[in-house]
């Protein structure tokens, strides 16, 4: 979800996984989403779904930008999954509102983000392992969501 920042540049929404034991991507930034549930539609009714859960957000009013290409996780130890990132857009920051699976919500400028482009290490399951990703204030946006969140900031750039 994009909106307009005040310095002209464009803020997408964060979301800070809550930690739960089980969960492969606990306490981790990520973009809100979500599994397909059979009861869905289609692909863009588990996104205004799961928009709705995890942030109270209702995408019907908000502009539907597109999708961008499926990625899936390169770590042997994560559910083999397929993700399809869709971009929506809104004229302005709405009121989100909390839910048990997110722990925090958070606007982030893109430009900040190009700025705050960092590699650091990581413990996963007892591993360090070093990653690339993005600060935001004191979370880092890492995985999955870097490896979504880099290329549409290329493409960003090029138009």
């Amino acid at each position: 979800m994009l909106v307009p920042s005040d310095d002209a540049g464009l803020r997408a929404l964060f979301i800070k996984r809550t930690e739960r034991l089980g969960d492969p991507w606990s306490g981790q930034m990520a973009l809100p989403g979500g599994r397909r549930d059979p009861a869905d539609a289609d692909l863009l009714a588990t996104v205004a779904r799961e928009a709705r859960e995890e942030t109270g957000l209702d995408l019907s009013r908000a502009d539907y930008l597109g999708q961008l290409g499926d990625l899936s996780p390169v770590s042997p130890h994560l559910p083999q999954i397929v993700v399809r990132p869709f971009v929506f857009g809104l004229s302005s920051p709405p009121a989100v509102q909390s839910c048990p699976e997110v722990a925090l919500h958070v606007w982030a400028g893109l430009d900040e983000l190009e700025e705050s482009r960092v590699t650091e290490t990581v413990c996963v399951r007892g591993q360090d392992l070093v990653v690339s990703g993005y600060r935001v204030g004191a979370h880092l946006i890492w995985g999955m969501t870097e490896r979504i969140l880099a290329p549409f900031m290329e493409l960003l750039r090029s138009i």
